[in-house]
């Protein structure tokens, strides 16, 4: 550890305001003396911090809860700081078994490699390209070798590797742990060396992780790193946190209208959670928004604003006007001026039929329940007879406020 470290430069107005945007909507950030240490030497120096997020490309897209962690790396860069988007290529091939009851299958490197393209597209439209180190890890992981394997996995013992709560748990319950999930922290911990990095921000699931990074380094003779990490975000629907298998999520490749109008769907409580997370307003700004609202603003005026600057930020400012007036535009009953066109045979059809065939609902068993919720409409008539067979004809078939088809019966 450097003596610079050990020494406290003076914490000015500018440092205590970097502090206060870093711990914004977090969930820990650990130790908290170290980040504001690092943060007052930077400024007394000029030397940027070193802000550090592996991700896994394990999937083919995120959606906007993903981005929470994301936010956070903006806010940091917009300081000055050196932002590393790190991709687990390597790391991927391994297997993250955070959260995990049962060992993760393994992606194969074409996977690997068209979901890592696909990420960096996506990072891309929060983080600026031109400030940002864009990082594999196999670039070291790979060169490390059998030999440096062994050398890192002596750094760490098989007593704290197993107090980490899913490693524990799956071992009281007899469930399989393989020895190349042990490998799986010490390699994310090792990324940490190799950049040297000053913080790492992750999920709250990612903390054992996080921690590795800063033991390694020490074992190294380095400088620990602090550990940023921001909680997981609720859905749509405020209760879970947000995941394509509870369908409350928004895709951050979603169309315009269909992402609009998903923020203004989610209640007035949590608006202003997504407002600390997901915005990019101060909280000086969001905090006046809260006192107009309280003081008998309408609520829905924040949340239109919450939703055309996220719009904004997947599309662009002219797709988040368009979709505010589309919302408008249906709000008052009208129909898209373009809506997809489904040509169904057997005519007559019952009308669970045609919204299971026309793709508005998954079952007939669930047509029926949004039938018997008022939430399907006929040509702008609510259909409330679960028996109703539509003839030969055109319809325009309407399930809630955003899912529309022209129907061709014949």
């Amino acid at each position: 550890m450097s003596d610079s470290f050990l020494t406290f430069p003076p914490v000015t107005d500018q440092v205590r305001e970097a502090m206060a945007i870093s711990l914004r909507g977090c969930d820990e950030l650990l130790p908290q003396e170290d980040w504001l240490r690092k943060l007052a030497r930077s400024q007394a120096t000029g030397q940027p911090l070193r802000i550090k997020l592996g991700l896994d490309p394990t999937a083919p897209d995120i959606h906007i809860g993903h981005t929470v962690v994301l936010n956070k790396m903006r806010q940091l860069q917009d300081l000055g700081h050196t932002v590393i988007f790190l991709i687990g290529d390597f790391t991927s091939l391994i297997g993250d078994p955070s959260g995990r009851n049962s060992t993760r299958p393994p992606l194969t490197a074409e996977q690997i490699k068209v979901n890592a393209e696909t990420y960096r597209a996506q990072a891309y439209k929060i983080l600026d390209p031109e400030k940002t180190e864009l990082r594999y890890n196999s670039e070291w992981s790979d060169a490390l070798g059998a030999r440096g394997m062994i050398e890192l996995a002596a750094k760490y013992t098989v007593a704290r590797m197993m107090e980490r709560n899913d490693f524990h748990e799956r071992f009281k319950a007899g469930t399989p742990i393989s020895v190349h999930e042990f490998l799986y922290p010490l390699m994310q911990g090792y990324d940490s060396v190799a950049l040297k990095s000053d913080i790492e921000l992750g999920g709250t699931d990612q903390k054992f992780n996080l921690l590795m990074g800063r033991h390694l380094q020490q074992e190294y003779g380095q400088e620990p790193q602090c550990i940023l990490t921001m909680p997981l975000l609720e859905g749509t629907d405020g209760v879970e946190k947000m995941s394509k298998s509870k369908n409350n999520y928004i895709g951050i490749t979603e169309d315009a209208n269909t992402m609009f109008a998903k923020v203004l769907s989610i209640s007035d409580v949590l608006m202003w959670r997504w407002f600390t997370l997901l915005s990019f307003k101060s909280m000086a700004e969001i905090e006046a928004l809260q006192k107009e609202v309280a003081a008998g603003r309408n609520p829905k005026d924040a949340k239109v604003m919450l939703a055309k600057e996220i719009t904004a930020r997947f599309h662009s400012t002219a797709a988040a006007e368009a979709a505010e007036q589309d919302f408008i535009h249906r709000s008052k009953g009208g129909v898209p001026d373009e809506i997809p066109e489904v040509s169904l045979g057997g005519a007559p059809l019952g009308i669970g039929q045609v919204l299971k065939q026309a793709g508005l609902a998954p079952s007939t068993s669930e047509a029926n329940r949004l039938i018997d919720g008022g939430g399907v409409r006929v040509d702008s008539a609510v259909i409330s007879d679960k028996g109703l067979k539509l003839a030969a004809g055109s319809y325009v078939v309407q399930v809630g406020k955003r899912k529309f088809a022209r129907v061709l019966l014949g």
